[in-house]
């Protein structure tokens, strides 16, 4: 999903990592500082299109790096969460560093996540624009709900439960539907879909020349 919001103050913001409140925490995810960008898959390609498979070896170096790479490749792109099979591997796991609308702002990963949404009788759905890192410079008003829980384990097999309001329902909605092998772009009429197809057509290239900027500033 890609960010709406000014992550250079986000030092000073209120921070849950994992969904544990912190007093302080960088500006960059210590994953990031590791990990190396990977290439982000777009819509239309194969892996985004297909459920991903359970994570069932916690704890491997391999999955440590995949997390490191997933979140460095998350601030190249200016994201806000990203899904491991943007990074094409079809695992279900996603990495997110993501604001709510109270200014608190939460970072972490999940695996295996199960979304749950309020009932339907007390559902408030927030119609508000929503883009994707694997559909470039395209964004479009997707309906959600303003409040979501996300259940699932951190890398080691820990179980987490992440709960979401505002936009950072909205992250965690989006990154559970890319692990289902959908893009919000399957959420749109086919006029909107066509909309914001001819928007990525526009606006790929700057958005991937700012990609490549943000990448050589990561490096320095």
């Amino acid at each position: 999903m890609s960010v709406h919001h000014d992550r250079s103050h986000s030092v000073d913001r209120r921070v849950r990592v994992q969904g544990v409140p912190v007093d302080s925490y960088p500006a960059l995810a210590a994953e990031a500082v590791r990990g190396s960008a990977r290439r982000v898959t777009e819509v239309g390609e194969e892996v985004l299109n297909r459920r991903c498979r359970d994570v069932t070896e916690f704890g491997s170096a391999e999955l440590s790096t995949l997390i490191d790479d997933m979140f460095r490749t998350m601030y190249v792109a200016d994201g806000a969460g990203l899904a491991a099979n943007q990074v094409g591997v079809d695992l279900r796991l996603f990495v997110y560093d993501c604001p709510d609308d109270d200014g608190v702002r939460h970072v972490g990963h999940v695996l295996n996540p199960v979304l749950e949404l309020p009932d339907p009788g007390s559902r408030r759905l927030i119609d508000d624009h929503e883009g994707c890192l694997s559909v470039p410079g395209a964004t479009m008003p997707v309906p959600r709900t303003d409040r979501a829980v996300v259940r699932g384990f951190d890398k080691d097999g820990e179980p987490v439960v992440i709960e979401g309001t505002g936009y950072f329902a909205r992250c965690l909605q989006h990154e559970c539907d890319h692990l289902l092998g959908h893009t919000y772009l399957d959420r749109l009429s086919k006029r909107d879909r066509k909309d914001a197809l001819r928007q990525m057509e526009n606006r790929r290239e700057e958005v991937y020349a700012r990609r490549a900027a943000k990448a050589a500033e990561l490096e320095r």
